[in-house]
Parts: C-alpha cells; sequence; structure tokens
C-alpha cells in the first residue's frame, strides 16, 4: 500500500478546499490562450482544474512530494512540474502566457528583495504582452484561541487509517507581516496521537509596494482584480502585472 506523505494530506485540508480563486483563474486563462506557470503549485489545486479545462500548464513548487502527489492525480491530462525555488528557477523558456501566483505564495518569498528576485525570474519567462498575476492579502483579523478567543472549527480528513485534525489557533499581526498558528495532530489506528505546531509567516506588503517591486523588475501594472472571502479563507487581491 502507497503511504500517502503527511505534508500532502496537511497541504489538502488546510489548501486544497479553497475554490473563490478559480472563477478568475479560468477567466485569465481562457482569454490569454497560452501556456500556464503555476508558482507554488502544490498537490494541484489551480494546476489541475486549468489542466482538466484544457489548458497547458507547468507546476512550480519546491517540495517534491506535494508535486508528486500532483504527478498521480493528473490522470489523462498533461502537466509538467518543476521543482525549484521561485526566486531562481530557470526553464529555459520565455513562451508562458499566464504566470499564477495564487493564496499568498508570494508573501512567504521573505522580502522585498527576494520577492523582486521572482518577479524577474517570472518576467523572464514570459512571452511579450504576457501576465503575472499575484494574490495577496493586507488585512488579517487577529485571534488568539489561549487568550480566549473561540477561532475557527477544526479540519479534518482520514487517509491510510489515521485521522488528521488540524485548527488555526493564532493570527498575529506584527510589524513586518502576519503570522499564522496552527495544531495538528495525526490520531493513529490505535488511537495514537501525534501533535505538532505549524507557523506560517506571511511578508506584509501593500498593492502600491508591490506596484513598486514590479516596476523595478521591469513588469508594467494593470489594475488589480479582487477574489471573494469565504467562511473559511479571506478574499485576496489579485495584482495584475504585464510583460
Amino acid at each position: 500500500m502507497v503511504v500517502t506523505a503527511p505534508e500532502v494530506v496537511w497541504h489538502d485540508l488546510e489548501c486544497g478546499s479553497y475554490r473563490a480563486d478559480l472563477a478568475l483563474w479560468r477567466e485569465l486563462a481562457a482569454v490569454l490562450d497560452g501556456p500556464i506557470l503555476d508558482v507554488g503549485a502544490g498537490s494541484g489545486r489551480v494546476t489541475l482544474d486549468l489542466a482538466r479545462a484544457g489548458h497547458r500548464v507547468t507546476a512550480l513548487d519546491r517540495d517534491p512530494d506535494l508535486l508528486a502527489a500532483l504527478r498521480e492525480r493528473t490522470g489523462p491530462f498533461h502537466v509538467e512540474t518543476v521543482c525549484a525555488d521561485a526566486r531562481s528557477f530557470e526553464l529555459g523558456r520565455r513562451d508562458f502566457a499566464l504566470c499564477l501566483v495564487p493564496m499568498q505564495t508570494l508573501q512567504l518569498l521573505g522580502g522585498a528583495a527576494e520577492r523582486i528576485d521572482f518577479l524577474r525570474c517570472a518576467r523572464a519567462h514570459l512571452r511579450p504582452g504576457g501576465l503575472l498575476a499575484c494574490a495577496i492579502v493586507t488585512v488579517l483579523d487577529p485571534f488568539d484561541c489561549a487568550g480566549g478567543d473561540i477561532g475557527p472549527s477544526p479540519e479534518t480528513v482520514s487517509v491510510d487509517g489515521a485521522v488528521y485534525v488540524s485548527r488555526a489557533t493564532r493570527v498575529g499581526v506584527l510589524e513586518r507581516g502576519f503570522v499564522i498558528e496552527r495544531a495538528r495532530q495525526i490520531i493513529g489506528p490505535g488511537d495514537d496521537i501525534v501533535e505538532e505546531r505549524n507557523v506560517i509567516e506571511l511578508d506584509r506588503i501593500s498593492r502600491s509596494k508591490l506596484d513598486h517591486e514590479a516596476t523595478v523588475a521591469g513588469l508594467r501594472c494593470e489594475p488589480a482584480r479582487e477574489t471573494p472571502a469565504t467562511a473559511e479563507h479571506v478574499g485576496s487581491t489579485v495584482v495584475m502585472l504585464r510583460a
């Protein structure tokens, strides 16, 4: 029996159910009509949706386990996967019509210099007039379950005979960004419990700041779009940048 890597289960559980942005990515893909690069593709939430609609997609991520899961899910659809760092990748081509950066991936890169490195990489792989679309979050409502706040309900899934439970326990607002903490549990078949704390830090970035960084990287700014909030996820501003 093939055992699913825990990182894949957590990624699917905590990110895989988000669908509010898919309509926008489908719209952009249909309008631009060319190869697509999905940055921070993970286990394929966006990549597979676009591939099923008939688009040619290259999925880029630095986690080989997530990309392996994506490849197992492609079925009859052709998807290319690339394991690389978004700040320094080199694919030897410049024909992408659209480069997508969903779910605040851009805010995980580590600061302005790292974002500009990525923006330059993306520009180098876009065809003339190609579009780079980056989802960012500028506001998060803070809470702390340790301080008495209720917080969201846990998310659970059963995989390979174990139950995985993830609960967001804190969102903190820092000077440079946001911190999101989750309590994770794996409950095994014998009721053995493995617990871990997951912490993600997002850089604070405004649309105007990203527009400035994009200009430094040689990209042109276009009017942004918005994706709606859901009961489980915040909304995003999608910054549009043209090569």
